[in-house]
């Protein structure tokens, strides 16, 4: 496990593990919240009461006999009221506006609580309706519930966060001992798996073509396609690599010489059409990787005695790579690019190299189209921009 994958890992169950933890925290504070909101509402409908009561104690305490007096409406700092007639026309009011209302009672209006009282008839200044006013405070009780929501939600990530990464810990050292591990067998495998390769071609140089030999060569190239896969898996994420104009057209002839001698052994003919002097900007590795798993694929799936078209065209800015077999077909292909994910287990492999394949073309936006109908063969369109 990599340092970018420990992180990766931390953070993806760390912020699963906090929104689980927070879902499970949320609900009670939900309850609470609407709880709290609820007697928050039943405390100012009793403060408007009250309100309401003061102003009608002051009204019935004027004397409207004394025509040297008048009477100052109660002002207050949070409430307003007003006075109304029976068609809620104003008498007197401090209100911008009312809601529907009817009876005696309670509402609630956008941000704001009112409560109204029907007064007796002809008392007060000709008066029906009492209605006092203030402003619903409700959005600091969710301001506050949102706060405390977002802040336990943070701490729940950072907890989650930093428990994860320290229990991926004993992972990331296992894994990078194996990863040291597979380097240094990967080197030692290198050094015989090369002596092997020129020996053989050498033997072949002096004594011509032998059968026996013709498998050991066979069964080194297959050997050494698994190698470079190994080996790009271990240093993908460590090493640059650069892209350069590479002959499209002569690279690929070279790997279809490469694979004959493999595809020889279950007598399966290499047909290329290619057009010349096709040049791309690529790396040549990756391009390696592409072509080589393509064309191991199509040998190790092909029927016995059948052939496989290879063909690189040119269309508009384009450059068109298809490999086509006529063998078992897949069938799962949306399965086929997961790592160690193997469709049939007697042709050996260990499941990497569509993954790595799938990683290159993601990775250099190429398209790739995949055409398979069982026991009938796969073609393989890989589609490279030139521009």
């Amino acid at each position: 496990m990599t340092l970018s994958d420990k992180n990766s890992y931390a953070l993806k169950y760390g912020i699963i593990y906090a929104i689980i933890i927070a879902l499970i925290l949320f609900a009670p504070l939900l309850v609470y919240t609407q709880l709290v909101t609820n007697v928050n509402e039943a405390k100012n409908e009793v403060k408007l009461q009250n309100k309401a009561q003061e102003i009608i104690s002051k009204m019935h305490s004027f004397n409207p006999s004394n025509k040297d007096s008048y009477f100052d409406f109660p002002r207050f700092n949070r409430f307003r009221s007003g006075l109304y007639d029976e068609n809620f026309k104003p008498i007197f009011t401090l209100l911008k506006e009312l809601p529907p209302m009817s009876s005696e009672g309670y509402y609630k209006y956008k941000q704001k609580r009112y409560f109204l009282k029907i007064l007796p008839k002809g008392i007060y200044f000709g008066a029906t309706y009492l209605v006092v006013e203030n402003e619903s405070k409700n959005y600091e009780i969710y301001r506050m519930a949102l706060f405390i929501g977002l802040v336990t939600l943070l701490m729940l990530f950072g907890i989650s966060y930093f428990i994860f990464k320290q229990f991926a810990l004993p992972f990331e050292k296992v894994n990078k001992a194996l990863d040291n591990f597979m380097k240094d067998s990967m080197h030692e495998i290198n050094t015989p798996l090369s002596i092997i390769n020129v020996n053989v071609d050498l033997y072949e140089i002096k004594h011509g073509e032998n059968r026996h030999f013709t498998r050991i060569k066979a069964a080194s190239k297959t050997l050494s396609n698994i190698y470079n896969d190994m080996d790009y898996l271990i240093k993908q994420n460590t090493l640059n690599y650069p892209k350069k104009s590479i002959d499209f057209s002569e690279f690929l002839h070279a790997r279809i010489d490469y694979f004959k001698v493999v595809a020889s052994q279950r007598e399966i003919w290499l047909n290329s059409d290619i057009e010349p002097d096709l040049v791309i900007d690529f790396n040549k590795t990756k391009l390696q990787r592409v072509i080589d798993n393509t064309l191991s694929n199509a040998i190790k799936y092909s029927y016995e005695k059948s052939s496989i078209d290879i063909s690189l065209i040119k269309k508009d800015n384009f450059i068109e790579f298809e490999v086509k077999d006529y063998g078992v077909g897949i069938e799962k292909p949306n399965k086929i690019f997961e790592r160690y994910y193997r469709e049939n287990l007697d042709k050996g492999g260990f499941g990497i190299g569509l993954n790595i394949v799938k990683k290159i073309i993601d990775e250099e936006d190429i398209k790739l189209i995949i055409k398979s109908e069982l026991k009938q063969g796969t073609s393989f369109k890989y589609i490279f921009k030139t521009y």
